[in-house]
């Protein structure tokens, strides 16, 4: 069972969100996520709203073995700054 963290897209056409979910490594593109762990909007102009993680559950799934990409590595670290 190897889980990762990474981004499943929402929202509209022109207006993409994300969301943050643990998910297992060769699920599908659309399939449903064991956690959803936040969530990332790159269109709202204030950026210290931009990113909302639950920082917990992201560190649980961290020491359970799951493996964040490399772009929510960089939002998680974006979280944490602030």
């Amino acid at each position: 069972m190897a889980v990762v963290i990474r981004l499943q897209r929402v929202g509209k056409k022109s207006q993409p969100q994300y969301r943050v979910v643990a998910i297992e490594k060769k699920s599908a593109v659309g399939s449903e996520a064991k956690e959803v762990l936040g969530q990332y909007n790159p269109c709202n102009p204030e950026t210290n709203q931009q990113v909302k993680l639950n920082m917990p559950r992201v560190e649980y799934w961290m020491k359970v073995g799951a493996k964040p990409s490399q772009t929510v590595a960089s939002l998680i670290k974006k979280a944490s700054a602030k």
